[in-house]
């Protein structure tokens, strides 16, 4: 009987995506979830399929870095010897995986877009026009970093065992410890999970500019505002709104690309969205070639129509 196992980690939704997946897979699911509310979220990852969540809410976990999670996860593992580990792309979780495969010497894969069966997952290369089957092999527990977005989250109307999960951690992982931590405010809602998303590129020309696409998000109501990797990079905007392979992954019903040229790195994040509007100046855009809707001409001089547009239907 295949067993495969989440790694939870807490606030992060992707874990309830990824026991979607795991149960289609094999009748063993079984998640373990560490730090402080860790306890609380048995509920919601027992309804979306795990039999067993493996609990800690000790601060140890979120108080110091990665290595507690990572060894109380190993002695889990070593336990009960599931064949197949599955972990969201996230900062925390890659850190997490990346120290439990150094100690275990399994197969480690990163950045799967499915996964077919406990040896077997799917990943997609130069910005998702190919599509790449893997073969994990080594000996179990393998382990799988998933793409956020990359499955629907369904409930099963299950319910989880709680075992409680003692944070005995040696000293020496205790060393390093966080001593501050930084929230960035945000406003509206959340860019993996708003119906629209409105995304700025250099068509922009300047960061102040994404204030346009702000006043459209709010004009049209419940939709969130995300950037290209460049902007991020040059400083305009923080990274909380990249879209792209090394930033978010998004799905929703309309995507609006205004000013982006559509680099592959920043295909891979949207391209599964299920309407995709362009606005470019270049007819020649890499992301007209997949917009649903494409405008050519400049984003500057569009944009304050379009927003006047939409305001007015909206009010009528």
């Amino acid at each position: 009987m295949a067993s495969i196992w989440v790694y939870a980690e807490v606030g992060d939704p992707t874990a309830l995506e990824l026991l979607t997946k795991a149960r289609s897979l094999a009748d063993d699911v079984r998640a373990v979830t560490l730090g402080p509310g860790a306890r609380d979220t048995a509920t919601a990852l027992g309804a979306h399929g795990a039999s067993t969540v493996y609990a800690s809410d000790d601060a140890v976990f979120t108080d110091h870095l990665e290595q507690p999670a990572a060894h109380v996860l190993r002695g889990l593992v070593k336990e009960h010897r599931p064949d197949l580990v599955l972990f969201a792309t996230t900062y925390h979780s890659r850190d997490v995986a990346g120290r439990l495969q150094a100690t275990l010497g399994s197969t480690l894969m990163s950045n799967a877009s499915d996964v077919t069966a406990v040896d077997r997952a799917v990943t997609q290369v130069f910005g998702g026009s190919r599509v790449v089957t893997v073969s994990l092999e080594g000996a179990a527990p393998r382990i799988v970093l998933v793409r956020p977005k990359s499955f629907e989250a369904e409930p099963s109307g299950g319910a989880a065992e709680l075992v409680e999960v003692a944070a005995d951690v040696p000293a020496d992982l205790l060393k390093a410890r966080r001593v501050e931590r930084h929230e960035e405010e945000a406003a509206g809602p959340k860019l993996e999970e708003a119906r629209v998303v409105v995304s700025g590129g250099r068509g922009l020309q300047a960061a102040k500019n994404f204030e346009l696409l702000q006043r459209l998000a709010d004009a049209i109501g419940g939709a969130a505002v995300g950037a290209s990797r460049a902007v991020v990079d040059a400083g305009w905007v923080p990274y909380a709104m990249q879209v792209g392979q090394t930033g978010k992954s998004v799905r929703p019903e309309v995507y609006i690309a205004v000013g982006i040229s559509g680099a592959s790195q920043h295909r891979v994040g949207m391209k599964d969205s299920k309407r995709i509007v362009a606005i470019n100046k270049d007819a020649d855009a890499p992301i007209l070639a997949i917009a649903d809707l494409g405008v050519v001409g400049d984003a500057l001089a569009i944009l304050p129509k379009l927003i006047e547009e939409v305001e007015k239907r909206r009010s009528a």
